[in-house]
């Protein structure tokens, strides 16, 4: 059963990047979607998961606490390490170096948080088959999510569609790899805790100041704003609908 699970999570992950690069001549309203699923995971998904995990061991303030400084990490990451560069109005000219870096640094986030979903599956079914239910529906419902994520976060940022195909496959067979090593080891929940609420600081800078400014340049705000609202409406609903 648990590795039904794990195959189901990579087809959700690749369908959902495939899909992506599909419709790449799209890709502003697809990056406004996405900017609005990956905010909408980090509020109602990974923040919930940590505050629920981590609640027994460290107050709200504290959990929360990391979650900031996973954005200040990123954006220091983002604005010193690989060379973040603002984008001209010519948008069209080759980028650089610092904004491949920007796309693996981004796509690298997403497959070790799909890495750490495929862990969290595994805890829950090692507790009860019902929790490990839940938690699967709920990576299940954001997985088709990442797959686009991570494919826009790599050809935004100058990638081609073969480096999108090679981190879609990176991101896909992570929480595949997550659900097997959890036959070999235990995470406390205090730590599991810690961890996501990291990621969650990550996802928000990613969605904030990577995805979402970036599917309104030259593009119709209207429309790409509606797109956001659509992908937070739709991850809202979904998760919600899966109990989580």
């Amino acid at each position: 059963m648990i590795i039904l699970i794990a195959a189901l999570a990579f087809l959700a992950t690749f369908i959902g990047g495939l899909f992506a690069i599909r419709f790449k001549d799209k890709l502003h309203l697809v990056l406004g979607f996405s900017a609005g699923a990956i905010i909408a995971v980090a509020f109602f998904d990974l923040i919930p998961e940590a505050i629920e995990l981590g609640g027994t061991f460290y107050d709200v303030s504290t959990i929360l606490s990391f979650t900031a400084l996973g954005f200040i990490v990123f954006m220091i990451l983002d604005r010193f390490v690989i060379l973040h560069s603002h984008h001209t109005d010519d948008h069209s000219k080759e980028q650089g170096a610092g904004s491949a870096k920007r796309g693996r640094l981004g796509a690298g986030s997403l497959s070790i948080h799909s890495f750490l979903d495929g862990v969290a599956i595994g805890l829950a079914f090692q507790v009860s088959p019902a929790v490990g239910a839940i938690v699967t529906t709920a990576v299940l419902v954001h997985d088709f999510s990442d797959g686009i994520n991570t494919v826009n976060l790599i050809l935004k940022n100058g990638g081609s569609k073969k480096d999108a195909y090679k981190w879609l496959t990176v991101d896909a067979l992570a929480p595949v790899l997550g659900v097997l090593s959890t036959f070999f080891f235990t995470l406390p929940e205090q730590i599991l805790g810690i961890v996501l609420a990291i990621f969650s600081g990550f996802f928000l800078y990613i969605g904030a100041s990577d995805l979402l400014p970036e599917s309104h340049h030259s593009h119709p705000t209207l429309w790409t704003t509606c797109a956001t609202i659509i992908g937070m409406a739709v991850l809202y609903t979904a998760i919600r609908f899966a109990g989580v």
